[in-house]
C-alpha cells in the first residue's frame, strides 16, 4: 500500500473544514494511518517547502503555513498519491474542477486549504518530516481483507 502525506493549512482549519476534508479522502478509501495538529515554526515551515527556497514566493508560503494550526496526516491506499491529489484539485483554485477540494473550497492559490505529495519521493520526506516511525499506525479494515485476500 502506498503512504501519502497531507496536511490541512490553516485556512482550512479557520474556515471548519478539516471533518469534511478528512471525510471526503475516508469516503474515497483511503486510510488514515497517522494525523497530529500543530504550530509549525519557520524552520520545520522552510524545511517542508525547501524545494522552493529561493522562489520569490517563498517566504510567502512560509509566512501563510506558520500563521495558524495546520493537520498532518498520512494517508494509506492503492495509489494513495494520485487518488488524493486528483480529490485535491489543481494548486490554482481558478483552475480546480467542481467537486474536487479545492475547487469546492480555496479562492486563490496562496490560500489553496491542503497540500499534498506529489511524487513517492516527496512523500516519503513530507513524512519523515513530520512523523516518527511510531506514530504511523498500520492496521487492517475487514474491506482490505475481502479485496486484498491475505491474514
Amino acid at each position: 500500500m502506498e503512504k501519502t502525506f497531507i496536511m490541512l493549512k490553516p485556512d482550512a482549519i479557520q474556515r471548519n473544514l478539516a471533518g469534511d476534508i478528512i471525510s471526503r479522502l475516508e469516503k474515497k478509501g483511503l486510510k488514515l494511518v497517522a494525523v497530529k495538529m500543530l504550530l509549525l515554526n519557520n524552520e520545520l515551515a522552510e524545511r517542508h517547502y525547501e524545494e522552493h527556497q529561493g522562489k520569490p514566493f517563498f517566504q510567502g508560503l512560509v509566512g501563510f503555513i506558520t500563521s495558524g494550526p495546520v493537520i498532518a496526516m498520512v494517508w494509506e491506499g492503492e495509489n494513495a498519491i494520485q487518488v488524493a491529489r486528483k480529490m485535491m484539485g489543481s494548486t490554482d483554485p481558478q483552475k480546480a474542477e467542481p467537486g474536487t477540494i479545492r475547487g469546492d473550497y480555496a479562492l486563490f492559490t496562496g490560500n489553496n486549504i491542503v497540500h499534498g505529495s506529489d511524487s513517492p519521493q516527496s512523500a516519503t520526506r513530507e513524512i519523515e518530516i513530520f512523523f516518527a516511525p511510531s506514530e504511523i499506525i498500520s492496521y487492517r479494515k475487514d474491506l482490505e481483507l475481502w479485496i486484498y485476500g491475505g491474514n
